[in-house]
């Protein structure tokens, strides 16, 4: 086994040397880069496919598939031509036997030698698999699922967030890469910019923390290095939204002197994840997919349009954000509604007053009650958002006016443990589960002590969330077990604990 990083880093920063543990030290050669990436726990595919592949924002006739050319992943600049032809396959069998697509394209300097390609032309619910052609190499084979159209009687979907890869391995991502599921969601927080860990800077080129397109091309190929992450991507299509962490902590997207490092920031995210092909400095996320006729996702972009937190005025979603949400609203259909969404919507209040963070839904309190009033008057049933951000486990039901709590549930929250990213302590935990529990009579839930993904199962009858945890970040081989598991029935708002594990431990549940 590899050195475990979480305890490499945080013994090299009580020595004082934390340049000779961290990969991304302005005093390292790459050579010598690697070679810490590699007593971190990094591996490379083979060169210059590097990162892997992926595929994403599966639709029923087509998938977006992605690669990028990095024959030095720790170099600034990669020792490749300003563009690079990359051929792509695509075929209903792992042997190609029976391709169904190909072609070619241009991968560029400017866009980091990424490649996205938008295949067409495809059939409906099928699965297919894929490779990338360049430089006389062939990439490894990724697998990818179309969505399928009319009746579905069971979707089944893994959701995964906030992955510090200083704080641990990713064998949460091992386990969704063995799940079989029609597809991945990401919530946000895939690469955190910060340069500090154990209190000390872990400087990069710029500084102790991403500030450029390099630096923040260098952090994703960083992240990318974990082979568990790698062999997710390759496993499944990933819908993919975005929170702070990708630029830096607790950012509004309008904020004007903000506005080089974003744009940075955003092209290095959307030069590495399967998204198809757009403005690379402002991509869209918020856009609604449909799994046939069972479940509708409306994935948000909580960070791009948002103004400061606060405000009589504020917003989270922007207007043509927050219009687009409520038209998905008012036209719902019958299909189960399901929110993909970064942070938390339902409210965190402390006790004796107060909000414990503002810099999520909490902190746009006039919105957010008007787009759930809005939920609440169209009549929609069967809402079920799904969250991250929070490094743990929480279940909520959403109520248009989280401070009267006559107000009607019209729905469920679930907000899901982190793959890797630190919680807070079982001790403040035990402490405080009880606490936000008493002061917020909506909180059903909560779990703080541990590190996973959540896996949802979903047929026209009902809606169950299954939190899966790992037995110990610190190692990559990590067993996954189910925690606990809870359940929406059609047509009933609120969720409720599968009985079978409803004695599993956690820090509060409302009886």
């Amino acid at each position: 086994m590899s050195v475990n990083r979480r305890d490499l880093l945080r013994g090299a920063a009580t020595a004082g040397a934390l340049g000779l543990a961290w990969p991304l030290s302005s005093r390292m050669t790459v050579a010598q880069a690697e070679e810490a990436a590699v007593a971190l726990g990094a591996t490379w595919d083979e060169a210059p496919f590097t990162l892997g592949v992926a595929s994403g924002d599966p639709v029923p006739y087509g998938v977006a598939l992605w690669t990028r050319l990095a024959p030095k992943p720790m170099e600034f600049e990669q020792p490749l031509d300003d563009t690079v032809e990359v051929g792509w396959e695509v075929a209903a069998d792992r042997g190609f036997r029976r391709r169904v697509a190909r072609g070619t394209a241009a991968a560029t300097a400017a866009l980091g030698h990424s490649v996205h390609v938008p295949v067409s032309g495809l059939e409906p619910g099928s699965q297919y698999y894929y490779r990338f052609h360049a430089l006389g190499k062939v990439s490894r084979v990724g697998r990818t699922r179309t969505a399928p159209v009319g009746p579905v009687r069971r979707v089944r979907f893994a959701s995964a967030n906030c992955q510090a890869f200083h704080d641990g391995f990713y064998a949460a991502h091992a386990g969704i890469a063995r799940e079989e599921l029609d597809f991945v969601v990401h919530l946000g927080d895939y690469v955190y910019e910060h340069g500090q860990v154990g209190g000390n800077p872990l400087r990069d080129h710029e500084g102790p923390e991403v500030l450029t397109l390099p630096a923040y091309r260098r952090r994703h190929a960083l992240y990318k290095s974990d082979p568990s992450l790698r062999d997710a991507h390759a496993a499944h299509p990933w819908f993919i939204t975005w929170d702070d962490h990708e630029v830096v902590n607790d950012y509004s997207g309008t904020t004007p002197s903000l506005r080089a490092r974003r744009s940075a920031a955003y092209q290095a995210w959307f030069e590495h994840m399967p998204v198809r092909p757009d403005h690379p400095s402002t991509p869209r996320i918020h856009r609604q997919r449909r799994w046939g006729d069972l479940l509708d996702l409306s994935i948000l972009d909580l960070r791009q349009y948002r103004s400061a937190q606060n405000l009589p005025d504020g917003t989270i979603l922007g207007a043509d954000q927050k219009a687009w949400l409520k038209d998905q609203v008012t036209g719902a259909g019958e299909a189960w509604h399901c929110w993909v969404n970064s942070i938390m919507l339902s409210q965190l209040a402390k006790p004796g007053g107060g909000y414990m963070f503002t810099d999520q839904w909490d902190g746009f309190l006039a919105e957010r009650k008007e787009v759930l009033t809005h939920v609440a008057q169209s009549g929609l049933e069967d809402l079920v958002v799904i969250t991250g951000d929070w490094h743990s486990a929480f279940v909520d039901d959403i109520r248009p006016d989280f401070a009267d709590p006559s107000t009607p549930v019209i729905g469920t929250e679930f907000t899901a443990h982190s793959v890797t990213s630190g919680a807070y302590s079982p001790e403040w935990n035990a402490t405080n589960g009880p606490k936000m529990g008493a002061a917020n009579p909506h909180l059903k839930y909560f779990e703080g002590d541990r590190y996973g993904y959540d896996v949802y199962e979903v047929t026209p009858r009902r809606w169950s969330t299954h939190m899966r945890v790992i037995g110990d970040r610190r190692d990559p081989r990590s067993p996954v077990s189910t925690l606990t598991t809870f359940h929406v029935d059609r047509g009933r708002a609120g969720s409720y604990e599968d009985r079978a594990t409803s004695t599993s431990p956690a820090q509060y549940r409302r009886r």
